[in-house]
């Protein structure tokens, strides 16, 4: 008896169907599936009865490599009919694909990916043929529309069309021997009875050569290397998740519709999809009016007459859809024209209905289902610590057992666990405040997240270590990344890798270039030297010579930096900050020279060639350092104050020195009256760098220098009733434009000269 080889597009409820009732009229002896061979011991737990759509996800983690991978099975998957009609007949139902961790699938993100980037110019040329817009669109109008009747003709006829002579991947080679082999063994183990072989279309005409001739002997399962962590688990899953509109890789788009194609039919499928769309506007507050939805069904059943629909397809109900509500221009095409993800800026309609034929469905798992160690350590943790309820939390991270319930926290939030937010708390640099402020929300997508995290470690604080681990490996060299990857360790509680990340940013401090991101991390280690009392490291000594290190290399570097005006770089004024910070609070206690510190800040103040915010920032860091100024601050502001260079230079001083310029007299009302000075022009030019500047003032002292303005100007009268207006803004701007328009007039007309 030779096999029944059927080709299937991934959550395809045609092909689904067809799957179902070929396995229950032939009955089969084995039915074999395109899916990961090491599961096959634990079909039963994949049939236990989950609420769909779940997933297999399979975590692999060797010294080299970090893999992910899953297997998504919704009610129309072709895979999952395959599996439970087979269950249902009594047939031998095996997964025959290599494993997810194996090589071959290392590229592989969703495993029921379908391939056509790799036949696209059959594809494209079968879409000007049928004149539709893309594959999702033909394949509707080819096979999910169309009657039943011949269809595994034509399934075998598409599949073949677009695999065509196409040269395979050797990834893909790999994969189709392998399930070839099953192929073999299962039909010469079978008899004289049937072999049902379900697979993706295209690996199906290679499969159908390579199964008459070879080993027919039960291929042996593949083993991962001895030191690689393996685990696979079932995961809930959801539409959203499965949606190609949101980025999912393969399968089909708008899943919500093709369920209810499954369920009702095409006909049914077009009325729920309009009702769903429907209901979701009405609900956002878009008026969606009977007469809408008259002229929406009357385009949409136009449409599929045109298009040669015994009933109207996915495309045609969506084109009526925005024929009838959507009454401008739009400025991105109709997502469902292009396939893919949904782009940025489309219209508010056009992103809601596709989020209605996405559905909100989300699978549920059986309570007997096992989970990785994970998971029941989290639930253990969060229930001893009061954390596993929703709501705000609030810690003192004085109090040990705070510390230890922010600790948890902060390795869910690296383990990137939904519904775990950090609103507020310590950060690099300054002084932090020793308090957190925390937001718990239950989120659906909390289990998968941590079902997915199991691969990693057994507990929390394992976990998080594994990932600020695979970070660090993965970003050498970057000290950007590395300043905050060695915060998060501290925050984590996870002591050993911030001896390891101090090492490599030690080894990098030497050969850096950059002077912001050395500044990144001077301000990190310094803040987490000063207070160590909070952050618990233990690295005193290290942490001491990394910021030594990285004083003396930002010093070097900022003496170095050459360029005219440009742009205040924030990241290149806070490493000024930064040195600045290390020479107040580390001089003593680290040998720090401040003397030479001093010596370089004025001769980058003094280099015309150095970009103005640093001159500015170099200034700045004098005056802070010696609490007066080596040169007149008025003189020095004088000789900058111009458009193109006014605010960058005082971003720079304002920056390093903020409470000198605040309370040097003068220096406030010299700057009023350099701004006052300038023409429209200027203003308008140096008004975006002056905003920046004056920015990094609190708002307690910008009121009071807007206040101490306001009495300079009105000569005594109170500055907080002035600026409190009885009109909006808006009123006020338009009466500033207005007064531009009157005046332009009357200069035009001669009336006023000066």
């Amino acid at each position: 008896m030779t096999a029944t080889f059927i080709g299937v597009r991934h959550h395809s409820p045609a092909c689904a169907r067809l799957v179902a009732d070929t396995i229950t009229a032939l009955r089969p002896a084995y039915v074999l599936v395109e899916g990961p061979a090491d599961m096959n011991p634990r079909l039963g737990e994949l049939l236990l009865g989950h609420d769909l759509p779940i997933a297999v996800y399979t975590g692999y983690r060797d010294a080299e490599r970090r893999h992910g991978s899953w297997a998504p099975l919704c009610d129309y998957s072709p895979e999952w009919t395959a599996l439970t009609a087979g269950r249902d007949v009594g047939a031998e139902v095996r997964f025959i694909d290599l494993p997810a961790w194996h090589p071959a699938l290392a590229d592989v993100r969703n495993r029921y990916a379908d391939a056509e980037a790799r036949y696209a110019e059959v594809t494209e040329r079968l879409c000007r043929d049928f004149a539709v817009d893309n594959p999702d669109a033909l394949w509707d109008h080819l096979f999910e529309i169309e009657p039943a009747d011949g269809l595994a003709d034509r399934l075998a006829a598409y599949f073949d069309l677009v695999r065509g002579d196409a040269r395979t991947a050797p990834d893909d080679e790999a994969r189709e021997a392998y399930m070839a082999h099953w192929v073999r063994a299962a039909v010469a183990d079978a008899g004289d009875r049937p072999v049902v072989v379900v697979t993706g279309g295209f690996h199906r005409p290679a499969l159908v050569r390579f199964a008459e001739e070879g080993d027919r002997t039960w291929p042996e399962l593949p083993q991962p290397p001895g030191d690689a962590v393996v685990g696979s688990y079932l995961v809930p899953y959801s539409f959203r998740r499965l949606d190609a509109f949101d980025g999912y890789q393969s399968g089909m788009p708008s899943p919500a519709y093709y369920q209810h194609l499954w369920e009702s039919g095409p006909h049914e499928a077009a009325r729920g999809l309009t009702e769903a769309v429907t209901a979701r506007l009405r609900g956002r507050g878009q008026p969606v009016s009977t007469a809408d939805l008259i002229a929406a069904r009357a385009t949409a059943e136009g449409l599929a007459a045109v298009r040669g629909h015994v009933h109207p397809a996915r495309v045609d109900v969506l084109d009526g859809l925005a024929s009838a509500l959507v009454g401008e221009a739009l400025d991105t095409p109709l997502p469902w024209a292009t396939g893919g993800r949904i782009r940025p800026g489309g219209h508010p309609v056009i992103v809601e209905m596709v989020a209605a034929l996405s559905g909100d469905r989300v699978g549920r798992l059986h309570p007997s289902t096992p989970l990785p160690p994970l998971v029941h350590a989290v639930a253990d943790r969060l229930r001893a610590t009061g954390l596993g309820g929703s709501g705000e939390v609030r810690l003192d991270l004085g109090k040990p057992a705070d510390l230890d319930r922010s600790r948890l926290l902060h390795r869910l939030r690296v383990l990137a666990i939904p519904g775990v937010v950090r609103d507020s708390g310590p950060g690099p640099g300054g002084d932090p405040v020793p308090a957190e402020q925390w937001t718990l929300t239950d989120s659906d997508d909390r289990l998968p997240a941590l079902i997915e995290a199991g691969g990693y470690g057994v507990d929390p604080e394992e976990a998080a270590a594994a990932v600020l681990a695979e970070r660090i490996a993965a970003t050498p060299g970057d000290m950007d990344v590395l300043a905050g990857l060695l915060f998060d360790a501290a925050l984590c509680g996870v002591g050993a890798l911030t001896g390891q990340v101090l090492d490599d940013l030690a080894r990098a401090v030497g050969a850096a270039a950059d002077l912001g991101s050395l500044g990144r991390t001077l301000a990190v280690a310094l803040a987490m030297w000063r207070h160590d009392g909070l952050f618990h490291t233990g690295g005193g000594p290290a942490f001491g010579a990394l910021i030594a290190a990285a004083v003396r290399r930002a010093l070097w570097l900022a003496e170095g930096v050459r360029g005219g005006p440009a742009p205040a770089d924030p990241k290149r004024i806070g490493a000024m900050a930064a040195v600045r910070d290390a020479l107040v609070h580390a001089a003593a206690p680290l040998g720090l020279d401040t003397t030479a510190a001093l010596g370089v800040a004025d001769r980058v103040a003094a280099c015309h060639d150095a970009p103005p915010d640093l001159r500015g920032a170099a200034f700045g860091l004098g005056w802070s350092l010696r609490g007066t100024a080596a040169a007149d601050p008025g003189r020095a502001v004088r000789g900058t104050f111009t458009p193109a260079l006014a605010g960058d230079w005082l971003a720079g001083l304002f920056a390093l020195a903020r409470e000198e310029v605040l309370h040097t007299p003068g220096m406030l009302e010299l700057l009023d009256e350099l701004v006052e000075a300038m023409t429209d022009d200027g203003f308008l030019i140096a008004l975006p760098a002056l905003r920046q500047a004056f920015g990094y003032f609190p708002p307690r002292e910008r009121h009071l220098i807007a206040a101490r303005l306001v009495r300079l100007r009105t000569g005594g009268t109170s500055g907080p009733d002035l600026m409190r207006l009885d009109a909006t803004p808006e009123l006020v701007a338009a009466g500033m434009r207005l007064d531009e328009r009157v005046d332009t007039a009357l200069r035009r007309e001669g009336l006023i000269t000066s």
